[in-house]
């Protein structure tokens, strides 16, 4: 039998626009899992539990608010050090399609939702300020009756998220399969070069030269733009890769090492316990040790 993540089956039916449920625990329980509707999850006084998002891997404090929009993306939240008798958890499943052609997301009044809904590809966690300012609107959200209202307070709710640009991604691109966004030209072809050729030798020359930029004016460029010098982000890509081949494959470490284009197994594992926090295998034995038979 195939050992593989759980496809949760949601109580969503296709007349449905969203479910929330709101239940007081004292553990969690439930695997690894992904299913097909969008999520916004919010967790009150679990510190120590241990959130996973693709391939991030976080401890979190009391409170805890990601939105996962992405309908392949594991997550689980694990119980770890947790030793809260009372979790408080407002799970919101919904369906929206953020098509820009065929949505009302192609109207600017939406289009800070809309941008948050693609970051949220690769899971997005909100700050401590942001889950404060929603944090009773959430609770409360399972009380409304009437369903017009309930859908115009979670969309309301959203907007009040979509205006927290410091919100971080959690997965990286490459293990979400997300497709490189809408910024400037030269770091699209820059970005989408590294992810075709990822696997090969690349150099700053070699990548300034594809947008007519010396070397040295690019890598200010790219920094200024993405947070990451060129090399971080070209190590960051092959791990996100190496960690999808961990979950999806049974390939020894060594052969996803060379596969991903790493030069040296040592090389490889370092990078990857300084970026994940733990080495390969055991990367690999905490998705395996979650995963369910389906």
């Amino acid at each position: 039998m195939e050992t593989r993540v759980l496809r949760e089956i949601t109580p969503l039916s296709e007349n449905d626009f969203m479910y929330v449920a709101d239940r007081h625990k004292k553990e969690f329980d439930y695997p690894i899992h992904i299913h097909d509707v969008l999520e916004l999850n919010f967790v009150a006084n679990a510190a120590g539990t241990r959130r996973v998002v693709g391939d991030s891997s976080e401890v979190i404090d009391d409170l805890d608010l990601v939105l996962i929009t992405s309908p392949d993306l594991e997550h689980v939240w694990e119980q770890h050090e947790c030793k809260s008798e009372d979790i408080h958890e407002v799970t919101v499943q919904f369906r929206l399609n953020f098509d820009l052609s065929t949505s009302p997301f192609r109207y600017n009044s939406y289009k800070s939702i809309y941008h948050m809904l693609n970051r949220a590809q690769r899971g997005l966690a909100f700050p401590p300020q942001a889950i404060m300012l929603v944090y009773h609107r959430l609770v409360r959200l399972s009380s409304i009756e009437e369903g017009f209202l309930a859908v115009q307070e979670f969309f309301s709710i959203l907007y009040e998220l979509s205006k927290f640009d410091d919100a971080r991604e959690l997965a990286s691109s490459s293990f979400a399969k997300v497709e490189v966004g809408s910024e400037s030209k030269r770091i699209m072809k820059v970005k989408n070069y590294i992810d075709k050729h990822y696997k090969d030798e690349m150099n700053l020359e070699q990548l300034s030269g594809l947008v007519g930029m010396t070397a040295s004016a690019f890598s200010r460029y790219f920094k200024q733009r993405t947070g990451k010098n060129i090399s971080e982000y070209i190590v960051d890509i092959r791990l996100g890769h190496a960690a999808r081949l961990l979950v999806d494959t049974a390939d020894s470490v060594s052969e996803i090492c060379w596969t991903t284009g790493f030069n040296t197994l040592s090389n490889f594992n370092r990078l990857f316990r300084k970026r994940k926090g733990c080495s390969p295998t055991e990367f690999r034995e905490k998705y395996q040790k979650t995963k369910v038979i389906v």
